[in-house]
């Protein structure tokens, strides 16, 4: 350490000649009093050519600079000073402390223009960092090693209104990351977030796995909102930028998509999809207690056809609604398609589940209000209980299913339970569907029942009765596989390929000179179709038949479900010379006087009515039969009865007046080379069948 011989210099403490930082003493004249060989250096000046003169003197730059008014302001107020200074002639920065003692000034300077200008480069990258962030869209921030905020973008800036609505301390520059997205966030989430980070800044130098994200939710004050968060290494450091990016949009329509799959469009019901993952789950939780009501609505198509596709949607999400409001809490409403709706009852026996349908059956009667109209409607319905063990929730669908087809089966508002049967019944009507749809058409086989004529037992007309020669069940009926082909779509390609074989054998036999009218039995569907008349027409030119040697037989319940279309092309059938029967009268809803409006020539009285004729006469009650067939002449309406297998049906029908009949007292139906032996045979016994069939003589 130097000092000065000028009178009044305080000698400096020995502690000081050990300081690396340039030290000095000015006394009040600002004249060097003693200094420290660090200074020397610092000056590049020995301590005699510095002691006893003035700092200003000696480094004549000082003067006016930050320095010298630091040092005068010390001077005047005795204040510590600590400050910076960039000393210009040599472009460096000082870091300068100076106090006051009794004499003058103790100064320390120390060289810190690495540390400063290392500092100025951070702060200019920051800077720039800082104007990249900004750029960015989506909320973004720089964290620092330790997990620190060092900067943020105006996007993140931007949510600050939203995180003091909801309760939070806005985050900023310094604060700790997690902590503050903590707000707010499930434990797991963030828990997810720090392993991510953390693992992130442990990777190795150079590794490749330098990114991190995951999505998260969070509640701000405008709603739930969905975040995918993006981290990224910027260096070695373990400095990170992290991206938060809104995907709340992206993630509704998601959930949009996914109820969307998972529910009916027309009445926002779970649909089939998830009603059997609803059945699964409760299978599983309720320990087999579960049942299913499937509900069939009856009458549907008539509804949609005659008041219109808007009605009947109206009608569907009516009903819906209806039955949600009369399930148990916890139970389940759902719509498969189409009028056919499931209610899932959880923990439900089978007379729970019994009364929960009789209870949705009643609720039926009170009318529905679709459009603006009253719409009566009901419902047939099928129970099925699961059975303990049962897991699969298409089982227990298709066992419901089952009884729903029975409750249907047997007749519009029913209500029917499942039994082990159904399910066999099930099975066969899956076979028969499959074996239609793969062509079983090449099985099928027609008989003819003959029609004679009452007053001379003359051979008029045969029925075509559809048959199927089953290749494991031998020949089967109409009744084992035709409602089955009606369901699946089968009915009109089977009815068209019957038109066309009935009208080919009639021609045939009509060269061989045996002229039999052709009575063809028709379904609704083809009406709703609209393509009979076309159908009819292609038969008749391609067999060459003359159309009034064809009849088309319908069922009252057939022509009452749109009487409107049915009248319009029966009538254009009429008018080119084809015939027209109601089939089964008296097994319908219908009266004389409703199908007077309908082109019919034959009324074919059903076996059931002509059976309760009998009973009636036998009861003295009057000839019941007989007033039906004279209102029907009076309407200008040929009639036959069906069902004649008794001498005395023989007796009472030819009594009431009817003009033909049909039976197995007269003739069983029969394949097509056995009605030709048939006719022969009353041809060679005096042509009248009536006679022949009471003698017993026609086999």
């Amino acid at each position: 350490m130097h000092q000065s011989d000028h009178a009044g210099a305080v000698a400096p403490p020995d502690l000081l000649a050990s300081v690396p930082d340039a030290v000095c003493h000015l006394d009040r004249e600002w004249r060097f009093t003693w200094v420290n060989t660090p200074l020397e250096e610092l000056l590049g000046r020995p301590a005699h050519a510095l002691l006893g003169r003035t700092a200003l003197a000696c480094v004549p730059d000082l003067r006016g600079s930050e320095f010298e008014d630091q040092l005068r302001g010390l001077m005047t107020d005795g204040r510590p000073r600590v400050f910076e200074y960039l000393h210009r002639p040599r472009d460096r920065w000082f870091e300068v402390r100076a106090s006051a003692d009794a004499t003058g000034l103790v100064v320390f300077i120390r060289d810190v223009d690495s540390r400063h200008r290392e500092q100025a480069a951070q702060a200019h990258a920051l800077r720039q960092t800082a104007a990249v962030l900004d750029a960015l869209p989506s909320p973004t921030v720089l964290l620092d090693g330790g997990g620190r905020i060092r900067s943020v973008n105006r996007g993140w800036s931007a949510n600050d209104d939203l995180v003091r609505a909801a309760g939070w301390q806005v985050a900023g520059t310094g604060d700790d990351y997690l902590a503050q997205i903590a707000q707010g966030l499930p434990p797991s989430d963030l828990a997810r977030i720090a392993e991510g980070l953390t693992e992130l800044r442990a990777a190795p130098p150079g590794s490749t796995d330098r990114v991190f994200a995951c999505d998260y939710a969070q509640q701000l004050a405008d709603g739930d909102s969905w975040w995918r968060l993006q981290a990224a290494r910027v260096d070695d450091s373990g400095q990170l930028v992290v991206t938060h990016t809104d995907i709340s949009e992206r993630v509704r329509d998601q959930h949009r998509l996914a109820w969307q799959a998972s529910h009916d469009d027309l009445t926002g019901l779970p649909n089939r999809a998830r009603l059997l993952e609803l059945i699964e789950q409760a299978l599983a939780d309720d320990d087999g207690r579960t049942a299913l009501l499937f509900l069939d609505l009856d009458g549907f198509k008539t509804v949609n056809d005659s008041l219109g596709h808007e009605v009947g949607d109206e009608l569907l999400r009516r009903v819906g609604a209806r039955l949600a409001g009369q399930v148990r809490p916890g139970d389940a409403v759902g719509r498969l398609g189409g009028d056919q709706f499931v209610v899932l009852a959880r923990s439900c026996d089978t007379p729970e589940a019994a009364s929960l349908a009789f209870r949705l059956q009643r609720s039926f009667a009170r009318p529905f209000t679709a459009a603006g109209l009253t719409v009566p409607v009901s419902a047939s319905i099928g129970v099925a209980v699961a059975q303990p063990g049962l897991r699969h929730a298409h089982q227990l669908l298709s066992d419901a299913d089952a009884a729903g087809y029975a409750a249907k089966a047997a007749g519009r508002d029913r209500v029917h339970l499942f039994s082990p049967g159904l399910r066999d019944a099930a099975r066969w009507r899956m076979d028969v569907a499959n074996r239609l749809r793969d062509g079983a058409q090449d099985q099928f086989v027609v008989h003819y029942q003959p029609v004679v004529r009452l007053d001379t037992g003359e051979v008029e007309g045969v029925e075509a009765l559809l048959r199927w020669q089953h290749p494991e069940r031998g020949l089967l009926g109409p009744d084992a596989f035709l409602s089955v082909a009606e369901e699946t779509g089968q009915l009109i390609p089977i009815t068209r390929w019957l038109l066309h074989e009935t009208t080919r054998q009639a021609a045939e036999w009509a060269e061989q000179g045996l002229a039999l009218r052709m009575a063809v039995n028709i379904s609704a569907r083809h009406f709703s179709a609209e393509t009979l008349v076309r159908d009819v027409r292609a038969a008749l030119r391609d067999s060459g038949l003359a159309p009034e040697q064809l009849m088309l037989e319908l069922t009252e319940t057939c022509v009452a479900e749109d009487p409107t279309r049915a009248e319009d092309q029966l009538a254009v059938l009429q008018g080119f010379g084809v015939r027209v029967a109601i089939d089964d009268f008296g097994t319908g809803w219908s009266s004389l006087a409703q199908l007077m409006a309908l082109p019919i020539g034959t009324l074919k009285i059903d076996r059931s009515l002509i059976t309760a004729a009998e009973r009636l006469a036998a009861g003295g009650t009057g000839a019941v039969l007989g007033a039906i067939v004279e209102l029907a002449h009076t309407l200008g309406i040929r009639s036959v009865a069906e069902g004649v297998e008794t001498a005395d049906h023989l007796r009472m029908v030819r009594e009431a007046g009817c003009d033909s009949a049909q039976g197995y007292l007269l003739a069983r139906p029969m394949a097509a080379r056995d009605v030709e032996r048939w006719a022969n045979r009353v041809s060679d016994g005096g042509g009248d069948s009536c006679a022949l069939a009471l003698a017993g003589r026609l086999g």
